[in-house]
């Protein structure tokens, strides 16, 4: 896997939805100083953390490990709990927005 760069990512998405290292910490399960080591690239979080970090950060794991530009401006949703019908209706509103914003 390409590491590179991943903790720029990760320490950029943090600080732009204005969340602490400690608030990340305690939402992933992992230490404030394991955090800060992915950050700094001195750790690399195990697949599991990285889900957890993709989800928290609405972007995918391969935005976060490649900062893959293909998918750069897709983000994701965490639906969980949500009815299927629900999570419909989030899909339709997502496209009627695309498509006005396309207009």
């Amino acid at each position: 896997m390409d590491y590179i760069q991943m903790g720029e990512r990760l320490k950029t998405l943090r600080i732009t939805r204005q969340l602490t290292l400690k608030q990340v910490s305690e939402l992933v399960g992992v230490s404030i100083s394991m955090i800060s080591a992915y950050e700094v690239e001195d750790r690399h979080p195990s697949y599991l953390t990285l889900l957890k970090l993709s989800r928290l950060y609405g972007v995918t794991c391969d935005y976060l490990i490649s900062g893959n530009t293909d998918n750069e401006n897709k983000r994701t949703i965490d639906v969980s709990g949500l009815s299927e019908r629900e999570i419909a209706n989030v899909s339709e509103l997502v496209a009627i927005i695309k498509e006005n914003k396309n207009s």
